[in-house]
């Protein structure tokens, strides 16, 4: 745990501000802000924004080893920024010493949640040398030898989110282990594979021994394993790496068996294998040793489902960046938005999931890997889950579907987000999990009464893959998180949403076990997701919750307290209420033993 960080006094202050006026503007300052339990300040200083919409800004930022926090002091124009420092990429110098012309001097912040920030300060006597210093240092505080904030906080909730998921009680769920699956431990210590978890569902048939055969012909020895299975057609989405094939072909008997093991499970005909990457780059691949699977894979069909890797998914939202930050370019929107090609990603990655989806309810087993089988195939693999299995479309499920595809086996969140870290060029950062994340979003709005949770809740998830205040998204693997003690040094983001799950419901869900959900994955149902990458511009009007999701809330609270003031005055006066309950009532059987509120928690609007 780090100790306090002492608080460093502004030195930009003109020197006629008394030590007593500077205490009450710090306090004025820190009035507005509720800081977090193990939140300390570190400098509060007087500086000016350079606000991309209101123009150049005065006000107050104040640093703590969590966030950077600026309201203004101009009464007219009232602006103000909470920014938690894991959400910073980049921290640099503006101008110099002898730079002329209006605040032309201070700096610049680049962000990772879709804005960049400017902030202007006087340039008489170094004065950013102390902020700049300060904010460099604990914006990436692993670079500095400092905790990440998740370690340093003192939250406490009520639930603990980290029993969310366990892998027994959710393979338990889908029915296993049977006669044609079984549950290995062979990964306890992570031997068979260091990026894999440590609970995995393998064919029934396979041995031990075979299963260590096959981690050697697959990339990083992330072996298929089964994510999920059809409860009716016991059909599987088994998940995986790609086969070191290398450029001479070679080719693995043990391998080839146990994909033949997989398709046996449920007779499958001919096993699909959904290979992410476009053809050209699967080629490419056998160059660096790995490759996909030919031929020699008999009673299997390979396709290719074209999406891209994640240097190209970099690029393409750093051009949506640039074209709806700080203004949208609205002259040729639809031309500049088709030219950042994110929308023609989200299309082929959901295209890639309903043909895995569709394949799987149609009683065929598949097998999903891109190269490494941590990026695209989780992608691939959750959303054709949440697609074919209505829990994970409630606000506990889509928690276990993210734990379980994504955090156990082994997104590289650190290496993806860059948590800590200054080196903001690092090649390895992809926005892979804001795709799906968006993705999702899709779905949403193609089914509003199909999921339980609401669009607050994948903003809240999207703002925390950043903020470093959980440990739900540190490190890249479970063995990373294992040697750092996160489950119990840290606190869950699920504890957070857990504690106050109201906020995150959707009022028009509508539970339906059986029903399979096939978004339409072309470019004219797509939408850009205004409220997330967009939110930013007070200019443009978000999307507004809409009147009739409004005034449902409003009946449903109307309702409640209705039922509390009916609860009210049975409880007052005992005898009429008991006249009232064994009374019959039309359309009401007299034997209901009911209470009221019970009797109405089960009525549903129709819409």
């Amino acid at each position: 745990m780090a100790s306090p960080v002492s608080v460093y006094n502004s030195n930009a202050l003109d020197t006629h501000i008394s030590s007593t006026s500077r205490e009450s503007l710090k306090m004025e300052l820190l009035a507005d802000v509720c800081l977090l339990p193990g939140e300390d300040r570190i400098i509060d200083k007087e500086i000016i924004y350079i606000c991309p919409f209101s123009g150049a800004v005065k006000g107050k930022v104040l640093i703590t080893n969590y966030r950077l926090y600026f309201k203004s002091s101009d009464a007219d124009v009232v602006v103000m920024l909470d920014v938690p420092l894991g959400a910073i990429s980049r921290v640099e110098k503006m101008g110099g010493a002898s730079s002329r012309g209006e605040n032309s001097y201070g700096l610049e912040i680049t962000c990772k949640d879709m804005r960049n920030l400017r902030f202007a300060l006087k340039q008489e006597g170094h004065s950013r040398r102390d902020i700049f210093e300060l904010l460099f240092r604990h914006a990436f505080p692993l670079s500095h030898g400092l905790p990440l904030f998740a370690y340093v906080t003192q939250e406490k909730y009520e639930e603990n989110g980290w029993n969310v998921y366990k892998p027994i009680e959710e393979f338990r769920r889908q029915g296993l282990p049977n006669s044609k699956w079984r549950i290995t431990f062979i990964n306890k210590n992570y031997e068979l594979c260091d990026t894999y978890p440590t609970v995995l569902a393998v064919p029934f048939k396979s041995k031990e021994e075979d299963l260590r055969r096959v981690a050697a012909f697959r990339s990083r020895g992330r072996i298929p394993v089964l994510s999920w299975i059809h409860r009716e057609n016991q059909a599987v989405i088994a998940r995986c790496s790609q086969p070191l094939v290398g450029m001479s072909g070679k080719r693995n008997k043990d391998d080839e068996r146990y994909l033949d093991l997989i398709r046996e499970a449920n007779d499958t005909t001919k096993l699909t294998i959904y290979d992410a990457r476009p053809n050209v780059n699967a080629v490419a691949n056998k160059a660096t040793g790995g490759g996909y699977e030919g031929d020699e894979y008999q009673n299997a069909e390979l396709i290719f489902l074209d999406i891209q890797n994640i240097h190209v998914m970099r690029e393409s939202l750093k051009k949506l960046k640039d074209i709806v930050y700080p203004n949208v370019e609205e002259s040729h929107w639809l031309s500049s938005l088709e030219s950042t090609h994110w929308l023609e990603h989200v299309k082929l990655v959901m295209s890639g999931a309903i043909q895995v989806a569709d394949k799987v309810s149609s009683g065929n087993s598949v097998v999903v890997h891109c190269s490494d089988g941590w990026d695209r195939t989780a992608q691939l693999t959750s959303l054709a889950m949440l697609m074919l299995d209505s829990h994970y479309r409630t606000l506990r499920g889509f928690q276990v579907l993210i734990e379980k595809e994504w955090i156990s086996f082994g997104h590289k969140f650190a290496s993806r987000t860059g948590q800590g870290d200054k080196n903001h060029a690092d090649q390895d950062r992809s926005p892979i999990f804001v795709q799906f994340i968006d993705c999702v979003w899709q779905m949403t709005k193609q089914f509003p009464t199909a999921f339980e949770f609401n669009e607050r809740l994948l903003l809240t998830i999207l703002d925390h893959l950043y903020s470093c205040r959980f440990g739900t998204f540190l490190y890249n693997c479970e063995s990373a998180r294992d040697q750092q003690e996160v489950r119990s040094k840290t606190v869950s983001l699920w504890s957070l949403v857990n504690s106050k799950m109201d906020i995150y419901l959707n009022p028009f869900y509508t539970p339906e076990s059986g029903r399979v959900l096939y978004p339409v994955a072309s470019m004219r149902h797509l939408e850009l997701w205004v409220t997330y990458y967009i939110r930013w511009n007070p200019r443009i009007r978000q999307q507004q919750q809409s009147p009739v999701e409004q005034r449902y809330k409003e009946l449903l609270a109307l309702r409640d307290e209705y039922l509390k003031k009916l609860e009210e005055l049975q409880l007052s006066d005992s005898s009429p209420s008991s006249r009232l309950a064994s009374s019959p009532t039309p359309n009401t059987s007299s034997s209901t033993s009911s209470t009221p509120s019970q009797q109405y928690t089960h009525l549903q609007t129709p819409f």
